[in-house]
């Protein structure tokens, strides 16, 4: 008869255990989906927040935030996340076509898949190396990937010195450094005097080329995708020269036309003459009237590339490039300063057609046509000023606008009053050596970097590309940037920005003369937040009511705030949030 009594006893206690868990579940499901769970089902938990199966439950979670109603910090992403970028992610885009490298481009989630936490630093992360040091050594720590020195060593690119990674200064085709390669160029082209300012280095490996043409007074935007060469636009955003990841694909580059005086290619192995000469084509409407393409390494006179060669030599010469010299594998064209100059040829290259606006290159894709510059020399080498008087002077693209001279010199006096504003009053640390990389988030004419033309800096000036493209603009003045839609990630690493200034926040989230969103303010903000070094400032000027939710938003985001009024000379009632990101580690 005890066997009976066992039996009672088990079921028993199995009742209880099934009683138990079914309470657990009920009470997980209240607090997740009841006002009752607010202070927990909010919290940060990091099993909720990486959810991206539900996006009411995210939408709600980002309401929360924006209401100040979650107060708790967002919690870190995983460690293996330390250098991720959404739109840039190898996992997600080796599915994709592998034609015209497609599959390297841009291809973001939308915002629903994307995990909203913070992008944690790595192990043994130190604040990085000032500049000018940094030029020539990072701390190893801050990017652990030791393929580019393995492999890439004995050519001058890098290498593992101590707790150091350490840069020569040399490439693929100038191992023994950029500077004995300069001066050969200099023999060919105008390298002094401030004729040349801007540049674009494409495939640049750890950018030693355009860090060695700043003492020249060259401004070099060097670009790389994310390839097998990992990291290399991180090492040169580390070492504090102007960087972007980006991919020569099958869409135009998100530069404006005309905006390059010099463009450069070394062993960047893009084929300029495939695909009837796109690529030539896209990069003819990238230099300006007047310019320099240089290219250096396969084809030029590169064993078995002898067709290449001719046909590369066969597109510059349908568009009247005078070939300036070939000397070894380096050739040196220059770009006619008068246009439209369009010989018969082979690859059927045509104009482009007056309705086709060749300064829209945001997810625009490639064109096999010439683009005219309409304002015919205005934007040439030799007719806009050199630097840097250029700066200061109304470009003639300016004229374009309604009052567009008028808008230029009265955002310029802007500047000036407020950056003076942001060091004298604000005590935000521009000029100094704790901040060389800045990025202006809502650039317009590039009034906030020409104001900061003096101090050790460079600024990205980003031009929404839903609002007035004035990029153009930005390059005739000597300055650089990009095109970029903020309701997506920027395609940089973490942790690549001491400075990031964005006026007009709100903005940025809406859709061009409406005041609905088309994204989230939290969302922007984590992405400030990914792009931002620790220790970084954001400085953010909107009007009080964004200024409070923007405040919430950072405190979740664990910055260190303070909201200020605006500069006394200023008009309107706005207000100006400085934000330092702590440092914190897993």
């Amino acid at each position: 008869m005890a066997q009976p009594n066992r039996n009672a006893r088990q079921w028993k206690f199995l009742d209880i255990f099934t009683a138990m868990f079914f309470s657990l579940v009920l009470l997980f499901f209240l607090l997740v989906f009841t006002p009752f769970g607010d202070p927990l089902a909010y919290s940060g938990r990091q099993a909720l927040l990486l959810s991206t199966s539900d996006p009411k439950q995210r939408h709600r979670f980002v309401s929360l935030v924006e209401l100040g109603e979650h107060r708790q910090p967002i919690d870190p992403c995983p460690p293996d996340s330390v250098d991720h970028m959404p739109c840039e992610d190898p996992k997600r885009n080796s599915q994709l076509s592998r034609y015209m490298n497609f599959y390297r481009e841009r291809h973001c989630p939308l915002p629903d898949e994307m995990p909203l936490c913070l992008i944690p630093p790595p192990l043994d992360y130190k604040i990085p190396i000032q500049w000018p040091e940094s030029l020539h050594k990072v701390w190893h720590s801050n990017m652990p990937h030791n393929k580019i020195a393995t492999r890439k060593g004995h050519q001058g690119w890098m290498k593992e010195e101590g707790p150091y990674f350490i840069f020569p200064g040399g490439g693929t085709m100038f191992p023994d450094g950029a500077l004995p390669y300069i001066d050969k160029l200099r023999r060919f082209m105008p390298i002094k005097g401030g004729i040349i300012r801007t540049a674009l280095d494409m495939g640049c490996g750890v950018a030693s080329f355009g860090g060695s043409l700043l003492a020249e007074g060259i401004l070099t935007l060097s670009f790389a995708p994310r390839d097998s060469h990992k990291a290399q636009i991180q090492f040169a955003l580390e070492r504090g020269i102007p960087a972007f990841v980006l991919m020569f694909g099958t869409r135009r580059l998100p530069f404006p036309a005309f905006a390059f005086d010099f463009i450069h290619c070394s062993r960047c192995l893009i084929p300029f003459a495939a695909y009837n000469a796109t690529y030539f084509i896209e990069v003819d409407r990238l230099l300006r009237l007047g310019g320099f393409l240089v290219i250096s390494g396969p084809p030029v006179q590169w064993p078995k590339k002898e067709r290449e060669w001719e046909e590369l030599q066969t597109v510059a010469r349908a568009l009247c490039y005078e070939l300036i010299i070939v000397e070894g594998n380096t050739v040196i064209w220059k770009k006619p300063d008068r246009d439209p100059c369009l010989k018969p040829n082979e690859f059927r290259i045509g104009l482009c057609d007056e309705s086709d606006d060749p300064n829209v290159a945001w997810y625009v894709n490639l064109k096999r046509c010439v683009t005219p510059s309409f304002i015919n020399g205005g934007y040439a080498i030799g007719k806009i000023p050199g630097w840097p008087e250029r700066l200061l002077r109304a470009p003639s693209r300016a004229l374009i606008m309604n009052n567009g001279i008028d808008l230029f010199q009265a955002d310029t006096r802007r500047w000036a009053t407020r950056v003076a504003y942001y060091k004298n009053t604000l005590k935000v640390k521009l000029g100094t050596s704790a901040i060389r990389n800045v990025m202006d988030m809502n650039a317009f004419f590039g009034g906030f970097a020409a104001a900061l033309e003096t101090d050790p800096v460079w600024v990205m000036n980003v031009v929404p590309a839903r609002k007035p493209l004035t990029l153009d603009i930005i390059y005739d003045r000597g300055l650089i940037g990009v095109y970029h839609d903020w309701c997506e990630p920027f395609s940089t690493y973490p942790r690549t920005y001491d400075l990031i200034h964005v006026a007009s926040i709100d903005s940025l989230t809406r859709l061009p003369g409406s005041r609905n969103s088309s994204c989230s303010l939290v969302d922007l903000m984590a992405e400030i937040d990914r792009m931002l070094r620790p220790e970084g400032t954001a400085v953010i000027q909107d009007s009080p009511e964004v200024i409070k939710k923007v405040a919430r938003i950072a405190h979740v985001l664990r910055w260190v705030t303070t909201i200020n009024n605006k500069e006394p000379e200023s008009h309107g009632r706005g207000k100006i949030l400085v934000a330092t990101k702590t440092f914190w580690h897993l």
